[in-house]
């Protein structure tokens, strides 16, 4: 069978709530859940001890990038909910339970999905915002740590902002409006109770690097020239279970709409393809990658090069302090 062959349907169901399939309701179940614990967190600060607080922070951390690349992530491509209004709701309870806006990650996820991880032009420019090789050197990708505490900081609203009112200004809109929810969400527990606010947002933090760290490894060793192996994929059961099939995501980028209760049916068709491009699959999952016996290394030249542009960096602030 022709990889361009391939036909994955999205399932149908008579639900009058799901657009899909009923199976939906575990991943918005989920999402309340995470609602409903963020929330708990704030009322439980002044009445437990700080470690227990400090494993709750920790969970949260970890919920933010299961949140981001499971639930979230799957909405992105196949709506949940048949009403617009609901899908709208939807939207706005993820953009204040992981502080960010759903409507601009979706923005950033399908530029994603144009450049496909892809390696800078000779103008050192990318299509992928947030290709793990932007910021790398000679065609090789960035280093893990990098990439996954300062791709946090590169993000730039402005230019999601303008691409979003490109393509619509209701989008743009509701982009704004998100972000401002979930600010003002943060600002009101911070008047509440200051301690909590600055004992959270380490922890916020932290779990968009873990959501970077898992992007990471969803494409380190892929081949951003093979369009079936785009993607690293990880066929851990309980990860897959856990986070809705996000492990097979060397299928997902081939064909981003299959939805997620239908991964396995996808991979079945083109396994055989996969084998023949050399698809990439990892043993544990994408966030703990770096334990995979088979990594592939960074080029010690790549990295040599980069040590070599911090230390310049590092000598021109000295030089400018003195």
């Amino acid at each position: 069978m022709r990889p361009n062959a391939v036909v994955i349907g999205l399932p149908k169901t008579d639900s009058r709530i799901f657009a899909h399939t009923r199976w939906d309701a575990i991943p918005v179940l989920a999402a309340i859940f995470h609602t409903v614990y963020f929330f708990g967190m704030f009322y439980l600060f002044p009445r437990v001890p700080l470690w227990i607080m400090l494993i709750l922070g920790f969970m949260y951390s970890l919920s933010i990038s299961w949140n981001i690349n499971g639930i979230s992530h799957n909405f992105i491509h196949n709506p949940y909910f048949r009403s617009p209004l609901l899908n709208r709701l939807f939207s706005i309870l993820e953009s204040m339970t992981v502080g960010f806006s759903q409507v601009f990650y979706e923005c950033i996820h399908m530029q994603h999905h144009k450049g496909n991880a892809d390696q800078p032009d000779e103008s050192g420019e990318t299509i992928d915002w947030i290709s793990i090789y932007k910021h790398g050197h000679d065609g090789e990708a960035e280093h893990p740590l990098g990439y996954t505490f300062l791709s946090f900081f590169r993000e730039d609203p402005k230019t999601v902002y303008r691409e979003l009112k490109r393509k619509s200004s209701r989008d743009a809109f509701w982009g704004v409006a998100e972000l401002t929810l979930f600010v003002s969400t943060f600002v009101i527990l911070g008047i509440i109770n200051w301690h909590y606010i600055c004992f959270l947002v380490p922890f916020w933090y932290f779990g968009h690097c873990l959501s970077y760290l898992n992007g990471y490894y969803r494409h380190y060793g892929g081949n951003p020239n093979e369009p079936l192996a785009w993607g690293v994929s990880s066929y851990d059961k309980l990860y897959n279970w856990i986070w809705f099939f996000n492990g097979y995501h060397a299928e997902h980028h081939f064909r981003p709409k299959v939805h997620w209760t239908r991964m396995q049916a996808l991979r079945g068709q083109i396994v055989e393809q996969q084998h023949a491009a050399g698809v990439r699959v990892i043993k544990p999952p994408h966030a703990l990658a770096f334990l995979d016996p088979d990594l592939p290394k960074l080029k010690q030249g790549s990295a040599k090069k980069a040590r070599l542009r911090w230390n310049l960096k590092s000598a021109r602030v000295q030089g400018g302090a003195n």
